[in-house]
């Protein structure tokens, strides 16, 4: 689906948000959704590391405080833009972010503790280290869990299965589903 001029048009509604714990998909699936509607696709992770360099450096440098407020920013320019957007793990955290998200279409990705090891394996992410990755993991998702099921509309886990078939449902969801209303 694209506009007249060529670019590509956004969802009717709001944007598709995709929350969840690190390592769940939420840029896998979202650059596939926004394949498959025609939209664009933001990453706040991505728009912080372009803006200020390396999440895990801002981490060592300025601390997580410091790089929840870039993330902040982030959020606010990726549901302007609309389209398909996938916020980093901790984005719900910030109250002003959650309020944002009422306006949009808020989809949570979920995935098992087994899985996600060989998912994380080998990355830098600043929030997994000091400890076993895994161990970390579940307990970040733990504390975050109530949260990100407040925000959502609806959760589709991404743990088995062929991820084009979590692609598909998401994108009936989004065609059907007006924003401020849930499945």
């Amino acid at each position: 689906m694209t506009s007249s001029d060529g670019a590509p048009a956004e969802i009717p509604g709001a944007a598709v948000v995709l929350i969840g714990p690190m390592g769940a998909g939420k840029t896998s699936v979202g650059r596939r959704v926004a394949r498959a509607l025609g939209a664009t696709f933001s990453d706040t992770d991505k728009i912080v590391v372009r803006d200020h360099g390396p999440i895990r450096d801002l981490f060592l440098a300025h601390g997580e405080a410091h790089f929840r407020a870039l993330e902040r920013e982030a959020v606010v320019e990726a549901l302007d833009r609309g389209g398909v957007v996938a916020l980093g793990g901790g984005a719900v955290l910030d109250p002003q972010t959650r309020e944002r998200l009422t306006a949009h279409r808020v989809v949570l990705l979920t995935v098992a503790p087994h899985v996600v090891a060989s998912r994380i394996h080998g990355d830098d992410r600043p929030l997994l280290g000091g400890e076993d990755p895994v161990v970390r993991w579940q307990r970040i998702y733990e504390e975050r869990r109530p949260v990100y099921e407040q925000a959502a509309d609806i959760a589709f886990d991404t743990s088995s299965g062929p991820l084009a078939r979590v692609v598909d449902d998401i994108v009936a969801w989004a065609r059907r589903v007006p924003a401020g209303e849930t499945a």
